[in-house]
């Protein structure tokens, strides 16, 4: 997964393509093309997009895929370029797409999205389908057996109370360095729920690659019990850790969504009918389980996706 801070470099100069999609002489697409539908190069973004393509086939609808694309900066300008159709993008990235990161609305699922939603309708005719409920952010996970007995360790309110507790001496986090630095990551986390982790409470990795953080809980490594990860991680599920909820919005909310150009949501009214119950279908744990299937299980993405669009009766 990405660290915190490449996340957002790969933001950088979406700005810039945003401004030459507006310049003339570039491509647009001409009514009765093929709906061209792309993604980012990570799994959950190349899975997503699959799904998007193979709705609109079922549906009928003439596709062309260029999944996996690029970072978020290609694929954005792309979008907003003509160059592709449709793509599933995140609703907190609008904080960065439009340079308003102190927004509180970003710490809430509904008001992130109403955010984007009318910020990109009005400036790029972006239009944002719905988004689904699983929300891709920065989380702490623990290991199902971390509790203490009897106790209850759902959400980061619930790990508040009991770091009051002799359940301090034996909670261990692992993350990066950035993680624990970085004032949006573990420090955001102890803001909003007063807590603060001490070094004996931490075994610090070099990298940011969840996948290692994951691990180290799982098995138990140095006393391990959770770890830093991308809330809808595939090997979540796999390793038996679980996600505490952030009902305070310690962290922006990325919850993903298709976005469409305007010409081609004009063109194609049925895209919301016929995407949403897809959005619909991807809580939390079941988007985690679908990322597993690829990630931990090696299935191919499209077969993947084919299967959970069947288990709804779509294709």
């Amino acid at each position: 997964m990405q660290s915190l801070t490449t996340r957002r470099l790969l933001l950088q100069g979406a700005a810039g393509l945003a401004i030459a999609a507006a310049l003339p002489g570039l491509p647009a697409r001409a009514q009765g093309r093929r709906i061209v539908v792309s993604s980012k190069l990570d799994t959950e973004s190349a899975l997503l997009g699959e799904m998007i393509a193979q709705v609109l086939e079922a549906k009928g609808a003439g596709v062309e895929r260029k999944l996996q694309l690029g970072p978020t900066r290609i694929v954005r300008g792309a979008l907003l370029a003509g160059e592709i159709d449709i793509y599933p993008e995140y609703t907190g990235n609008g904080a960065f797409f439009f340079n308003i990161e102190s927004d509180p609305a970003w710490r809430q699922p509904a008001a992130a999205y109403e955010k984007v939603r009318s910020l990109d309708a009005e400036k790029n005719k972006v239009v944002w389908l719905k988004p689904a409920s699983a929300n891709n952010t920065w989380a702490i996970a623990v290991r199902a057996d971390a509790a203490p007995s009897g106790q209850k360790l759902d959400s980061l309110e619930d790990l508040a109370r009991l770091l009051g507790t002799d359940f301090r001496s034996r909670f261990k986090l692992a993350a990066s360095a950035e993680f624990v630095e970085s004032p949006a990551a573990l420090p955001a986390f102890q803001s909003t729920y007063g807590f603060k982790l001490e070094p004996a409470n931490l075994l610090v990795l070099a990298g940011g690659d969840t996948a290692v953080t994951m691990r180290a809980a799982a098995e138990k490594m140095n006393g391990v019990n959770a770890a830093m990860v991308y809330a809808t991680d595939g090997a979540i599920s796999a390793l038996d850790l679980k996600v505490l909820a952030d009902p305070k919005g310690a962290q922006m909310v990325y919850q993903p969504a298709p976005t469409v150009r305007g010409e081609v949501a004009a063109a194609n009214p049925q895209l919301g009918e016929w995407l949403n119950p897809v959005f619909d279908s991807l809580t939390l744990t079941g988007l985690q389980g679908l990322n597993s299937k690829i990630v931990v299980e090696g299935q191919n993405p499209r077969e993947v996706a084919k299967a959970h669009l069947h288990g709804l009766g779509i294709g």
